[in-house]
């Protein structure tokens, strides 16, 4: 499995199973803008696994969460995994499945996540935008394999 990102020296980094998905609707691609102020980035819409939920429980939970889309897991396209520290400083090392999913219906008053936004993106643009490089490398690698 392909690892992005540095850990930082003397830093416990724990293992976090994750989903995240990738829908394509009208030439765009949904991500997620997580509003931290000045510190705001995008990320492809999903999260980690809760209890014992598969990859494809998590990315439709997830997508409801955080964007109020509800989506159908269709294939796995990739899994990578990305040192970070989330929000609160806390290190995890997500290991991530990456979902080529189908956009079902979007009821923006599902979502409970209220820092999160959904944002349709250009899949280009998402390439440089994205804060994670492995979530950047899984657009890639839907591209290339013709979405």
């Amino acid at each position: 499995m392909l690892q992005f990102g540095q850990p930082d020296p003397g830093l416990d980094y724990a293992a976090r199973p994750t989903a995240f998905g990738l829908v394509f609707h009208d030439g765009k691609l949904a991500c997620v803008r997580v509003d931290r102020g000045e510190g705001s980035y995008f990320d492809l819409p999903g999260g980690a696994l809760d209890g014992d939920e598969t990859e494809e429980q998590a990315l439709t939970r997830e997508f409801v969460e955080e964007t109020g889309m509800t989506v159908r897991p269709g294939r796995r396209i990739a899994e990578a995994a990305q040192y970070f520290r989330r929000s609160d400083g806390t290190p995890v090392n997500n290991i991530a499945g990456f979902w080529v999913a189908e956009r079902l219906s979007l009821d923006p008053a599902a979502r409970v996540e209220a820092d999160h936004e959904l944002v349709w993106l250009e899949p280009h643009t998402a390439l440089n935008e994205l804060r994670h490089d492995a979530h950047a490398w899984a657009v890639a690698v839907w591209l290339r394999r013709g979405r």
